[in-house]
């Protein structure tokens, strides 16, 4: 007997009639990582994802309230009991902040954030410690789509910039850090800007949030003022730091994951952008453009 796997949609529906919320208006937003929907009557946004995440899923509403707590402008989770796990899903409910067609926040929007995150007193919450590309590594061992070859590459990638990462010193030191803090994961409220999806939040080095916006000069285009913009904001310019380049080529491989699982899925569009990917940094082109989905 074959068991059909409940939609994204399907799960949205099902935990809105575990805590009594209309969900007949459901509208979706985005599929990548997450499956992101609309409720407008209620306000809010819901976001699926894979179960497996559940414990850093539950951190992440944790650690937002304390940093709702705390003055500090993060997306904030609505007040229900959750996250509401119906695996292989776990669906969590965030306030909605309409952009209304708007451009996204300047990197120095996100430098301004995340100087004012590193401020912050340690969360009196326990983080996972960061270890770079762990996830990256269980999507390569398992995935159907990559080649012997590709695997073999990848693994072998992983080991390289695992040991390289070891043996950096860090002048910015340790602490809450956000972990996949690039524009893209920053909302407008208003005339304000808030940060959000913290699913990858840890405690680990600071320049690990300063790298993603350096790994996406390249990758996506981002231009020289904007990252002088960045660095001004934040007060720091890791530049000539010799491990930035460590951490930005971990950046580049931690993307893969996300397409290699969707690829895996049957997504012949996210299929396309990983073996573009692959293929650019096989191919040793650090500067190779990248599309953002």
């Amino acid at each position: 007997m074959t068991t059909t796997q409940a939609s994204p949609e399907e799960v949205v529906r099902a935990a809105c009639r575990d805590l009594g919320l209309p969900s007949g208006d459901l509208m979706p937003v985005r599929n990548h990582a997450n499956s992101v929907y609309l409720l407008p009557e209620w306000g809010a946004v819901a976001r699926v994802s894979p179960s497996v995440k559940a414990d850093r899923i539950a951190t992440s509403i944790e650690l937002t309230r304390w940093l709702v707590s705390q003055g500090f402008p993060s997306v904030e989770p609505m007040d229900v009991p959750q996250p509401i796990c119906r695996p292989p899903s776990i669906v969590t409910f965030w306030k909605h902040y309409p952009q209304q067609d708007r451009a996204l926040p300047s990197p120095g929007h996100l430098g301004t954030l995340l100087r004012r995150l590193h401020d912050l007193p340690p969360a009196p919450i326990h983080l996972p410690h960061f270890r770079p590309l762990t996830s990256l590594g269980d999507a390569v061992a398992t995935s159907q789509t990559l080649t012997p070859g590709a695997r073999t590459w990848l693994a072998g990638c992983i080991t390289e910039l695992t040991t390289a990462y070891a043996d950096l010193e860090f002048p910015l030191g340790t602490g809450l850090v956000h972990g996949d803090a690039y524009p893209g994961n920053t909302l407008w409220d208003g005339n304000s800007v808030r940060l959000g999806d913290w699913d990858d939040a840890a405690f680990g080095p600071r320049e690990l949030d300063l790298a993603n916006v350096f790994q996406g000069a390249a990758r996506f285009g981002r231009s020289t003022q904007e990252l002088r913009e960045f660095t001004r904001a934040y007060g720091y310019d890791p530049s000539s730091w010799p491990g930035l380049a460590v951490l930005t080529r971990i950046r580049d491989l931690h993307t893969l994951g996300s397409f290699i699982r969707r690829a895996d899925s049957g997504d012949t569009r996210a299929e396309r952008q990983l073996m573009h990917r692959l293929g650019t940094l096989r191919q040793g082109d650090s500067q190779a453009a990248w599309n953002v989905f």
